[in-house]
């Protein structure tokens, strides 16, 4: 679908450094959005370890989001299920959504432009499992990086971990029932979370680029991790651990 053919004269644009914002409502939500997006990529940016060299994603590569007046008009354009607000569109760098407010600020427009980054900076030739894709932009969400460690909590009670081995070979979530695919968002984004607050934001940054430059999963985490974790079962022990220790009561 040509996207550029859905702009049509009425459509008014919000400019920043990094990011173009095309809407039909009110300009005040397109002023927040266009401000709020330059805060997050360059808090992004900097917690991914993303050389931001000049010029990228700037004048004519700036990032483009599109927000449509209604869900309706979201979903005929997008294609996308019921249940999604919007979409990032990497091969076009572009972010789809509709002129909705809440929760739009702090959870899906971090969201979108962590994926947009992330596969800037890891590209799409490594195998990047997809757990780690949603984990990253999902911790990039404030109140989900707030809520991963007690969630994982929760995961672990009522017995709905899904083991890492397993959780590495979901890359497609079409098909699968509600409760899986809930478990497994909030489990990808508190295992980053364990990752990046237990071994810093540079380890984790070596990983993605190790996974970037070729490497097999455990082969990049052993490196990134050498001495810590050397496999994803080690990583599951540890991370399983480390919410029991904060969470069970001590004798």
């Amino acid at each position: 679908y040509d996207f550029s053919t859905a702009v049509a004269e009425d459509w008014k644009e919000e400019k920043g450094d990094h990011f173009i914002v095309y809407y039909q409502g009110e300009e005040k939500f397109a002023k927040d959005i266009s401000r709020q997006a330059e805060v997050y990529y360059n808090q992004i940016a900097s917690d991914i370890g993303y050389p931001r060299y000049s010029n990228f994603w700037q004048w004519d590569h700036r990032v483009k989001i599109y927000v449509y007046p209604s869900k309706a008009d979201f979903q005929k354009i997008s294609g996308q299920p019921a249940w999604s607000n919007g979409m990032a569109d990497y091969i076009g760098k572009r972010i789809l959504t509709y002129a909705w407010s809440e929760g739009f600020l702090d959870g899906l427009l971090p969201h979108e432009i962590t994926h947009l980054i992330f596969r800037d900076f890891v590209g799409f030739k490594g195998q990047v499992p997809l757990w780690i894709d949603e984990g990253i932009a999902q911790w990039e969400e404030p109140k989900k990086r707030a809520k991963a460690r007690p969630i994982a909590f929760y995961l672990i009670q009522n017995q709905s971990v899904v083991p890492l081995a397993e959780l590495t070979t979901m890359n497609d979530l079409s098909g699968k029932d509600e409760n899986t695919v809930h478990a497994f968002y909030m489990q990808s984004v508190s295992l980053v979370d364990f990752l990046i607050k237990r071994y810093s934001a540079q380890s984790f940054t070596d990983f993605c680029r190790q996974l970037r430059d070729g490497k097999r999963l455990n082969e990049a985490l052993g490196s990134a991790y050498s001495g810590s974790i050397k496999d994803i079962d080690e990583l599951q022990t540890k991370w399983l651990k480390s919410i029991m220790d904060e969470y069970q009561p001590k004798e």
